[in-house]
């Protein structure tokens, strides 16, 4: 009996998972990550608390386990990164990890404790790796936001364009906006470097962090606290690495900056390997080539990290002195820069587009936006488990918004700034104003 429960309890912890910010389908590899890296009490004490940010006194009471004992567990959770914890108003406020950005990243930059990093890393790679399960279900229908966009390096958008670039699409802008400031090992690279399928040279060790994410990864071991100088020179090495900058997908307190290799990062193979174009937002700018500058090297295109830039003949009288020409693919272009990093010519430099990219302005709203596009809104809302009236309650809400109109609605241009200042109302009201500012 004691094996079927435990059987049961983590079957239960999947689905708990895959009902957070971010969907991750249950299969038997997933099973296999819950059960190396939670207890069997610790994935009871996740099954049941609330799927939102809530305090000690509030797990307990919805849990059931007496305060004392819960604290050690929430505890070793935490330090594990499989719960995260925040600090507000003199006290810690707790909520399970989604996949990503939670149980993946965390587990593969822990430091601390017991580490069974090469097992972690071949469960882990198994689940991502093994099909497009993962990136299926959450960008299977055109879901179009994600947990990260692309930012331009330096210098890399058109003279006549640069007035356009707001800060927070500047890496060295949002650097300067905090004032803590953490580099911790690549996940992707660690786990690639395990795998035996790391082909770059670039160092592990290379994920900037800030503001209270930095503060929740240095205080649990996942990440080295740096001075903001360091943090400009990662920048710095990432740049003459030609990586991509992979931010926070959010406008306002930018708490990460990733430094992504085509052949490690296991975003940019939702893109690459099987096809998902909307896994790393783009960023409000996209490549443009000058046909008459351009020498048709092809260093731009072995450089483009999604494979967006090709070399074709030339074809137009104009280029009719040239037998090969750089083309971009607009449909799946980046706006990274990284091609212009590499252009010699000065013939490549990022452009507005012209079509406008939707990037939330919060932590807050994106986590909305991106539950609502996923079907799992409801469980933010009504988010005790284990009340009978929140089952219900999400339901009802679960179903109405998962009609597709409904959903298209709240997401249009129209009603998504009203929708998303109701909720936030909605939040403030419970008092907890201060998750809005996330």
């Amino acid at each position: 009996m004691g094996h079927l429960a435990a059987k049961d309890v983590y079957r239960r912890l999947g689905e708990k998972i895959d009902n957070l910010t971010i969907r991750a389908p249950w299969n038997e590899a997933l099973h296999k990550v819950v059960k190396e890296l939670y207890t069997e009490e610790e994935a009871d004490v996740v099954v049941k608390m609330p799927y939102g940010l809530s305090n000690l006194e509030r797990i307990a009471k919805i849990t059931g386990y007496p305060k004392d004992k819960l604290r050690g567990i929430l505890e070793r959770l935490t330090e594990k990164g499989l719960i995260l914890d925040l600090y507000n108003n003199g006290e810690y406020h707790y909520m399970p990890s989604p996949y990503v950005i939670g149980i993946y990243e965390f587990t593969m930059m822990r430091t601390r404790g017991k580490l069974s990093t090469k097992v972690w890393a071949e469960l882990l790679g198994t689940y991502m790796k093994g099909s497009d399960i993962f990136f299926k279900a959450n960008w299977k229908d055109g879901q179009q936001i994600s947990i990260a966009r692309a930012i331009p390096h330096r210098d890399t958008v058109a003279p006549e364009e640069v007035v356009e670039i707001l800060p927070y699409e500047k890496a060295e802008a949002i650097v300067a906006g905090h004032d803590k400031f953490a580099i911790g090992l690549c996940a992707c690279r660690h786990d690639k470097f395990h795998n035996n399928l790391k082909t770059c040279d670039v160092p592990l060790k290379s994920c900037s962090s800030f503001g209270f994410a930095a503060d929740y990864l240095i205080r649990h071991g996942m990440a080295e606290e740096v001075t903001r100088g360091e943090a400009i020179e990662n920048l710095e090495r990432s740049r003459e690495f030609g990586l991509v900058f992979s931010a926070d997908s959010v406008k306002e307190n930018v708490t990460f900056i990733c430094s992504c290799c085509s052949c490690c990062c296991e975003i940019l193979e939702g893109i690459n390997k099987f096809g998902y174009p909307h896994v790393l937002m783009t960023s409000s700018f996209i490549a443009d080539i000058d046909q008459v500058k351009c020498l048709g090297c092809g260093k731009c295109a072995k450089a483009c990290p999604v494979n967006a830039i090709c070399l074709e003949p030339a074809e137009s009288e104009e280029e009719a002195n040239k037998k090969i020409l750089a083309r971009v693919d607009p449909s799946i272009c980046l706006g990274c820069g990284v091609c212009s990093l590499k252009c010699k010519c000065n013939a490549l430099h990022l452009k507005k587009r012209k079509q406008q990219v939707i990037h939330p302005e919060t932590t807050f709203e994106r986590n909305i936006l991106a539950c609502l596009e996923r079907g799992t809104l409801q469980n933010q809302i009504f988010d005790n488990p284990q009340a009978i009236t929140h089952s219900v309650m999400r339901g009802i809400l679960g179903g109405f918004l998962r009609l597709a109109p409904v959903k298209r609605g709240l997401m249009s241009d129209l009603l998504r700034s009203r929708f998303l200042a109701f909720l936030a109302t909605g939040t403030k009201l419970q008092g907890k104003e201060w998750v809005t500012r996330l």
